[in-house]
């Protein structure tokens, strides 16, 4: 492990397991619940993820939180983005102000938000060009995610995150990490087509064959952003807490890639919330054995699609926890 994978690889020793017993409790009860066997296999499922992680019978989606982390991205220099650099720091402030996607989903489905600033203004190296992230840098964002969520009051989890650019950096983590090409992970993000994005293409492209074969926190370090690194460092440190992941699209899933790489198993507290329109993001996915909840062509980030599946997760575990089984309801399945 290198230096800069101190933090990060700290948060990945000694990872907890799911309750087994009060997963299998809750499975035991679904399969006996007042609906034909299997009519709800895949929520039942969610509903024992959840009473895992949170080591009850009785589980319950009753203080879910956000947390927002932004930054800025030296490669938006180079026109990755359909929008300027500068947005990331007027989207801060939408959400600040609560008019931003995200924060008006969660006054919607009764979530708290933290939105914390891990590097507007000060944009991350042109991974082009250089490294995203000296040591020292990388492990002040990985340490950032984890105190975000060392104290927070929730009982699920959802992490997003802000930055223009990051659908590139995005991209050449996932393909350090899992394998490919540039052409293999990049996709429109914002919105570019055409020639920008064949730039696009060539810019990830050219950020791999200057790092080369790396580990994958190195990976994350020398070629994604603070809060890609500040998104896995929440997730890892989540999952000391026990606390249940839902995860959001290609940015955040490319973000905790490494995690899966470096430690297999380190995911499993972890839920894909949805699968987006971003084509590298179903790649990853799939390479991560993750089944989205829901494909409804998302593209946004911020959290938004992870916020989305909360209330499916909410109803799943109703679904088992509150509905009558055929023996409490005098009947014989």
């Amino acid at each position: 492990m290198t230096v800069a994978g101190a933090v990060l690889g700290g948060l990945l020793a000694d990872l907890p397991s799911p309750d087994r017993s009060a997963q299998d409790q809750v499975a035991a009860r679904a399969a006996t619940v007042l609906r034909p066997a299997g009519a709800f296999a895949r929520l039942d499922a969610v509903a024992a993820w959840l009473a895992g992680w949170q080591s009850t019978a009785t589980p319950r989606v009753q203080r879910p939180h956000v947390a927002v982390f932004a930054a800025d991205h030296g490669v938006a220099a180079d026109g990755v983005s359909a929008y300027p650099a500068e947005v990331t720091a007027a989207m801060v402030d939408a959400i600040r102000g609560g008019v931003a996607t995200i924060a008006v989903l969660a006054r919607e489905v009764g979530a708290t938000l933290d939105l914390f600033d891990v590097g507007v203004g000060r944009p991350t190296g042109n991974i082009r060009l250089t490294d995203a992230m000296s040591d020292d840098e990388f492990d002040e964002a990985v340490a950032a995610g984890a105190a975000a969520v060392e104290s927070v009051d929730a009982d699920l989890l959802v992490v997003g995150e802000i930055g223009i650019g990051n659908t590139t950096a995005a991209a050449a983590v996932a393909a350090a990490v899992l394998g490919g090409d540039a052409e293999d992970w990049v996709g429109p993000g914002t919105g570019v087509v055409g020639a920008a994005l064949a730039r696009k293409c060539d810019v990830v492209q050219a950020a791999l064959e200057r790092v080369g074969p790396v580990t994958p926190l190195e990976a994350l370090r020398r070629l994604g952003g603070r809060e890609l690194a500040a998104m896995a460092g929440a997730v890892a440190a989540a999952r000391h807490r026990r606390v249940p992941v839902v995860l959001d699209g290609f940015i955040s899933t490319a973000a905790v890639a490494p995690l899966a790489v470096a430690r297999p198993g380190s995911l499993h507290h972890c839920i894909a919330g949805h699968c987006s329109a971003e084509p590298g993001h179903r790649r990853a996915l799939q390479a991560l054995g993750l089944d989205p909840l829901m494909r409804l062509d998302l593209r946004l980030g911020e959290g938004s699609g992870a916020l989305v599946a909360v209330p499916i997760i909410r109803m799943a575990v109703a679904a088992v926890v509150e509905v009558a089984t055929f023996g409490e309801w005098g009947l014989q399945p």
